[in-house]
């Protein structure tokens, strides 16, 4: 089965944490709408169309036969145990998906601090607001994240958050790594320094055939200002 995956085509975002376990699985999938007009069109249709039984909010979504499955840790919770990348326990997966929501509310304050007041808005109409709310967000409340992670791989003690095995976690949490060194370069080389599991499991990610040739690959977008991580040098401060 070919998968259809429908996201921005111009960023990462959201749609970055699918790709990612997409090309760890070797799965068989055409990005739609980064194949040009006539791709994006048909990604919006599909959101706006009233003949869509079980209409997405918003991408990503993927479409896996006549599924059409969106958000992020939902789609992830489908593939993880069809591609190996998911525990195949119960009480496992479960925790797998947990991980991933983590995951997910990190991501949204990160996303929260260039655009505090609006998505509708531009950064450089709420830049104020920004930069007062950039200290916070590297001072606490990612520290207390990546610290969470950081005890989980602990716990586990083999390398990855569920184990000796990769899972989909683990790619999620290798892509914000990567995105928070290319968003607060300085914050994060600080904050690293208490966190050698996490950065441990974003080299051994990396190292992987399949990733490493994703990452090198233009199927990798790289990371741009108009995605949800950015990189605007007065927000970040390291503590």
């Amino acid at each position: 089965m070919r998968y259809r995956l429908y996201y921005w085509p111009t960023i990462q975002g959201r749609g970055e944490f699918v790709r990612l376990a997409l090309e760890e699985a070797a799965a068989d999938y055409v990005d739609v709408a980064r194949r040009g007009a006539a791709g994006m069109s048909a990604m919006l249709r599909l959101m706006e169309s009233e003949r869509v039984e079980r209409p997405p909010f918003g991408p990503p979504f993927l479409g896996a036969g006549k599924l059409l499955i969106a958000q992020t840790a939902n789609i992830l919770l489908f593939l993880g145990p069809r591609h190996g990348l998911a525990p195949a326990k119960e009480e496992g997966r479960l925790f797998a998906h947990q991980l991933q929501l983590t995951v997910a509310d990190l991501v949204q304050e990160v996303h929260d601090v260039h655009h505090p007041i609006s998505s509708r808005l531009y950064y450089e109409d709420q830049r104020r607001e920004a930069k007062r709310r950039a200290p916070e967000l590297l001072a606490h409340r990612v520290p207390k994240f990546l610290g969470y992670f950081e005890r989980v791989l602990a716990r586990g003690g083999k390398g990855f958050l569920l184990g000796g095995r990769l899972t989909y976690p683990d790619l999620s949490l290798f892509q914000v790594v990567e995105g928070l060194r290319y968003a607060f370069p300085r914050a994060m080389g600080r904050m690293e320094r208490r966190l050698p599991r996490t950065v441990a499991l974003r080299d051994e990610v990396a190292g992987r055939p399949r990733i490493a040739a994703y990452l090198a690959s233009e199927r990798r977008i790289p990371f741009n200002e108009m995605g949800i991580f950015r990189h605007y040098p007065e927000l970040d401060v390291p503590r």
